[in-house]
């Protein structure tokens, strides 16, 4: 482990992730913020101390190996949450704790939108647009960005790239360079952000709406700048924008580079994954659907269909939008809501969860096994997108789903230690592990009234959700520290 090149590389990050604060620092200026001394001192503290790490260091500069790649990101997410949380916990109107601010700020940059605060729309513009903006850099994360534009880090950028990216089969690029990989997904990023505010704006938005809330739907992540979320606006074209760009935040960032560069939509129906969840966004959208007319026939059919297919694209994208109250629609709804977060998006998207691409391979290695019990001599292979899967790939799969299952079901579990009821346990331990925001009970719109033993556990699933386990679980393994 090469401690020292570590150290410098986070004294470099820290510069850069300084540099996050003058953009709301210059909002709050422009819209008439009396008071931007937290991003000042945020500022200072956050670019000294990077300063302070990395001078010493500057001149160690060595090739990064895996390990320290991993440990890197780990360490960068969690200093991050910390020092993400300054701008917030020195507002002096909050009136919150540090726990309180800590959580706020990684529950922005992991994309999962549960927040502490009430009264937003009373909040000043510039920690509103910190917060949509916390997203949105999350959304890909910082680390790519960092490795897609900074190449004076003068490291390898793959180490820090393949610990960040979701997904099983992380070697997958665009380009040759890791660095021209991970710059086409910004820009195609971006792109799609600056397409959604602009569309948001001509559906009636302001200009500090419609880029706060672009940044928070292409990132899934569900931040708003106002209490009552996206049904704020009470516009059901604003509504279908939004649906058909967190369907696009929970595709793959590399299916749309693909699809402009040869300028087809057949991109996208030739990737087996994008089919399988747009096929479960379907058979979900239909049932939730029909058990709405059934339950509440004199509403219509019109409300139902807009507020099944609104909630439904919002939680299974772990968005977290909400239009309407869920916990109080019928029967089984609102848990089956919360519980499509648990599956989430695809890999290589914004969205949390386990992923769609590694519930269609376990499900296709399942069949394998059915048909095994009635041709036992018989040689199966899982396939993908017309390729046969590694093996290799289907054992890390499996391994992953059991670890996802053991953290959840330990979380869950936590919560309950902590003081919740079994509901609002079951919903916080969703809403944080899989990025979601929204939960059940106690927790359904916010967790401002949770103890901070909840905002712990809380803080803790976030980032392994967001780092997909095994990035945090490898640390805690002796053999990770050895020579």
């Amino acid at each position: 482990m090469q401690f020292i090149v570590v150290l410098r590389v986070l004294g470099l990050l820290l510069m850069v992730f300084g540099l996050t604060f003058i953009p709301p620092w210059l909002v709050g200026s422009m819209m008439g913020d009396t008071d931007l001394r937290p991003f000042e001192y945020s500022f200072l503290i956050t670019f000294v101390l990077g300063l302070l790490i990395w001078i010493p260091l500057r001149n160690h500069r060595r090739e990064l190996k895996l390990r320290d790649g991993l440990l890197i990101v780990v360490l960068f997410w969690v200093v991050l949450g910390v020092i993400g949380a300054f701008p917030i916990y020195f507002q002096p109107m909050l009136h919150i704790n540090f726990i309180q601010a800590v959580f706020e700020s990684v529950s922005g940059i992991t994309t999962t939108g549960a927040t502490v605060l009430v009264g937003l729309d009373q909040l000043p513009r510039s920690l509103l647009f910190y917060r949509q903006q916390l997203q949105w850099l999350g959304g890909l994360g910082i680390i790519v960005l960092v490795v897609a534009f900074l190449p004076l880090l003068g490291v390898g950028g793959m180490q820090l790239y393949k610990a960040e990216i979701s997904g099983p089969m992380k070697d997958n690029r665009l380009s040759g360079r890791i660095s021209e990989t991970a710059k086409l997904l910004w820009l195609v990023y971006a792109g799609l952000t600056l397409l959604c505010a602009f569309l948001f704006k001509l559906e009636g938005m302001s200009w500090f709406d419609a880029v706060g809330h672009a940044f928070s739907t292409l990132a899934t992540g569900g931040f708003s700048t106002h209490d009552a979320s996206f049904g704020y606006f009470n516009s059901p074209v604003m509504e279908m924008t939004a649906v058909v760009f967190m369907l696009l935040g929970a595709t793959p960032m590399a299916l749309h580079y693909l699809a402009l560069r040869q300028f087809s939509l057949r991109v996208y129906l030739l990737s087996s994954e994008f089919k399988f969840f747009m096929l479960l966004v379907l058979v979900l959208f239909v049932l939730t659907v029909v058990t709405l007319l059934f339950d509440m026939p004199r509403i219509g059919w019109l409300h139902d269909f807009r507020w099944a297919l609104f909630n439904l694209v919002s939680f299974i994208t772990t968005t977290g939008f909400s239009i309407t109250d869920h916990t109080t629609w019928p029967y089984f709804l609102p848990v089956l809501l919360i519980t499509t977060a648990l599956i989430g998006g695809c890999a290589g998207s914004t969205s949390g969860g386990l992923k769609s691409v590694r519930l269609l391979l376990l499900t296709r290695q399942g069949l394998n096994e059915i048909r095994r019990l009635v041709h036992p001599h018989a040689q199966f292979v899982v396939k993908m997108g017309g390729h046969a899967i590694e093996p290799s790939v289907i054992s890390a799969v499996w391994a992953f789903f059991s670890a996802y299952v053991f953290v959840f079901v330990l979380t869950f579990f936590a919560m309950m230690m902590t003081g919740l009821d079994m509901v609002s346990a079951y919903g916080a331990a969703i809403a944080t592990l899989t990025s979601l925001g929204p939960g059940l009970g106690t927790v359904a719109y916010n967790f401002a009234s949770v103890g901070n033993g909840t905002l712990i556990v809380s803080i803790v699933a976030m980032i392994l959700g967001r780092l997909e386990i095994f990035t945090v679980l490898v640390l805690f393994l002796p053999m990770f520290w050895r020579r």
